[in-house]
């Protein structure tokens, strides 16, 4: 049967969305496809009516099983013969699948991509008859995305084993995301690619900088009581503290975090789904498996993690295209939060300077002197005019001509070899002669008290929006010091004006913040330290304590040791642990680790270690006599360890003697010094 008789039939539509018709025939004629559609676009139309129009059994692999269990149910309320098979199911609705299988009447067979990972489940899959592989949320294939799930690396060789057309789905991916969906999914094939745009035109943006961030979240949903809303918070406890903050201002709230048992996460999904005007206080584990159409709003008492987390996150709003809106809270502590799980991952160090790039994109919308929308959209590849509904649309700030602001930040970081971080930075435009700032010549330079017509928290705020505009990035080959980019060149050369936010400049002003637990300066390097510890931790199976607890990391930021001696002094390196792991954390801190011989290293950070480099250095002088022309000899390494360690009075035990005869007098020499 043709599509339309069947839209209408089973589905119960007269016509089908903008964009819709063309997917649906491709992926109907057996094509690979590949399909970005905004949330709320009908992408899963997209590949259940092309099951009902061809043979056979198409696999649906969906990341929730909560969203899962929402479109099995949908479509057999629709009288469409569909099953899943989901560590949810029941022995019975287990069964009851397979027998569908066997029988030959299942039409839509849905799965987690846990499953491929079953020995059984491609066995099954050629007894069952499968025709097509569709797969929704096709961005979680990204390795570095913001919802990578490790078996939807899978789906590919299911693809290439099964031998089918496979139609991927997903609302959220950039170039380069869409370049790893085909590369993991369709390998040589190239799909076809049908992108039908990024704008959802009836969802207000809005951001405001942190200004008492539990007001304005309950001010903002008192504003729209009664209304289904989501509030997106960083830590499963600030979740629990607001939604109890909601509760005593009389509003109806709920959290949801991953560390719930799982029956509790479900009763929320489920109450969320039956009650109106319920608000739900989560993490980002909330909301991809929730298919409730009439979330009026979408809120985020911290700064989401990447641009494409912040467009899932707010394509929960609106679905049934009513207005809706939006509300972003960023704040200094966020920005410091971000840049620091990008630091601490494992990620190689060309991953992480995507990644923030990526946050400073996030940055830039947050800081946004003209339409967010257009901002939105263009990261997306796509055009657009002012949108009118975003709150700079609404009330456009005031702007100032920032070129020379600017240009004195990037002289400074230039003229510091891009090694440091924002405060040191400022630091020297303030003319504030610090102590790094004098230990390093700094104070000397043309920038050293440049800027003193801007405050502290102005130059904070001028440097955040120079990272929104992606002018500047930490680096972190160089522990988070400021680069700039290529986009910088022309405005240091004079050839570009930068127009930035004066109310941002303005209203920036120091904030209550946690004592961190090491400078500014140091923090990138402490972060790169977690990371090299994480590693290691992870190889062994244990603690990360186990190998350094974190007061040795932050002493070893401090201090930053360039030597294994330096190293044997930071408080927590034993002698073990200085064997064991001394030279890969002076990897992090120094970029590479010092050669030394095994002997040497034994004796790194005490007394005679210092013995045992004098005692080289006088056999490498006499290696061929006083005037250097005798015949060469030398002492092995593991006799100046035994020298070193000894210091004995008598050498006569240790060197033959011609070595005694050579050496002899100098090291008694050396021997000497140390006592």
């Amino acid at each position: 049967m043709s599509a339309a008789p069947l839209l209408r039939q089973v589905f119960g539509f007269d016509a089908f969305r903008p964009g819709q018709e063309e997917i649906v025939n491709a992926v109907a004629q057996g094509r690979d496809v590949l399909a970005i559609m905004p949330t709320g676009g009908g992408k899963s139309l997209c590949y259940q009516l092309p099951a009902l129009m061809r043979d056979g059994v198409t696999v649906v692999i969906s990341p929730l099983i909560a969203l899962i269990r929402d479109q099995v149910r949908a479509l057999r309320e629709a009288g469409v013969s569909a099953g899943a098979l989901t560590s949810a199911n029941t022995e019975d609705e287990t069964r009851e699948v397979f027998d569908a299988l066997r029988e030959g009447g299942l039409k839509l067979l849905y799965m987690a991509p846990e499953r491929l990972a079953s020995g059984g489940t491609l066995p099954m899959l050629r007894r069952a008859g499968v025709t097509a592989i569709a797969v929704d949320e096709a961005h979680c294939v990204s390795q570095w995305g913001h919802d990578f799930r490790p078996d939807y690396l899978r789906i590919g060789e299911l693809r290439a084993t099964l031998d089918v057309p496979l139609a991927a789905f997903t609302a959220t991916a950039d170039a380069e995301t869409q370049g790893e969906i085909v590369q993991r999914l369709f390998g040589q094939a190239a799909p076809l690619t049908f992108l039908r745009g990024f704008d959802r035109p009836n969802i207000r943006l809005a951001f405001q900088p942190k200004d008492g961030p539990r007001k304005q979240i309950l001010d903002y949903a008192q504003a729209r009581r009664g209304q289904s809303g989501i509030v997106y918070c960083g830590t499963r406890a600030k979740t629990e503290t607001l939604a109890a903050a909601l509760n005593d201002a009389g509003l109806n709230a709920v959290a949801y975090h991953g560390g719930m048992d799982p029956a509790q996460r479900r009763e929320v999904e489920a109450l969320f789904q039956r009650e109106d005007g319920l608000i739900v206080t989560a993490t980002v584990a909330f909301g991809m498996g929730i298919d409730k159409p009439d979330i009026r709003w979408v809120a985020h008492a911290d700064l989401p993690k990447s641009i494409e987390a912040y467009y899932q996150e707010i394509g929960r709003a609106g679905r049934d295209g009513a207005p809706a809106d939006t509300l972003t809270l960023f704040g200094p502590d966020d920005i410091r939060l971000r840049r620091t799980q990008i630091d601490e991952g494992l990620a190689p160090p060309d991953r992480k300077l995507a990644d923030h790039a990526r946050l400073n994109t996030l940055l830039g919308l947050a800081d946004a002197v003209t339409c967010r929308r257009q901002q939105l959209l263009a990261y997306f590849g796509e055009q657009s005019g002012p949108c009118g509904n975003c709150d700079i649309c609404e009330t456009p700030p005031e702007t100032f001509d920032a070129t020379q602001p600017v240009r004195k930040v990037l002289s400074a970081i230039l003229r510091t070899g891009e090694n440091f971080g924002a405060g040191h930075v400022i630091d020297i435009l303030l003319g504030n002669a610090t102590e790094k700032v004098t230990a390093r010549g700094h104070d000397h330079l043309p920038t050293f008290g440049c800027g003193r017509e801007l405050s502290r928290s102005a130059w904070q705020a001028v440097i955040r929006q120079m990272l929104g505009r992606d002018l500047i990035r930490p680096d972190p080959a160089k522990h988070g010091g400021l680069a700039i980019t290529q986009s910088a060149h022309p405005v240091l050369r004079g050839e570009v004006a930068i127009t930035l936010r004066r109310d941002l400049v303005r209203a920036a002003r120091p904030a209550y913040t946690p004592r961190e637990m090491v400078a500014e300066e140091d923090a990138p390097l402490l972060a790169a330290l977690k990371a090299r510890r994480r590693e290691l931790a992870e190889a062994q199976r244990v603690p990360a304590y186990v190998i350094f607890p974190d007061r040795t990391l932050i002493e070893m930021a401090t201090v930053r040791p360039a030597t294994l001696d330096q190293m044997a002094r930071i408080s927590g390196v034993g002698a073990k642990k200085l064997q064991s792991y001394g030279a890969q954390f002076l990897e992090v801190i120094a970029g590479d680790a010092p050669a030394l011989h095994p002997a040497r290293r034994a004796l790194a950070g005490r007394p005679a270690g210092e013995l045992f480099d004098r005692l080289q250095e006088a056999q490498l002088r006499l290696g061929r006599g006083e005037g250097g022309t005798d015949k060469p000899l030398s002492v092995s390494t593991s006799t100046l360890r035994r020298i070193a360690q000894d210091r004995p009075r008598d050498l006569s035990r240790y060197l033959d003697p011609a070595r005694l005869d050579r050496f002899g007098e100098s090291f008694a020499a050396e021997i000497a010094a140390t006592d």
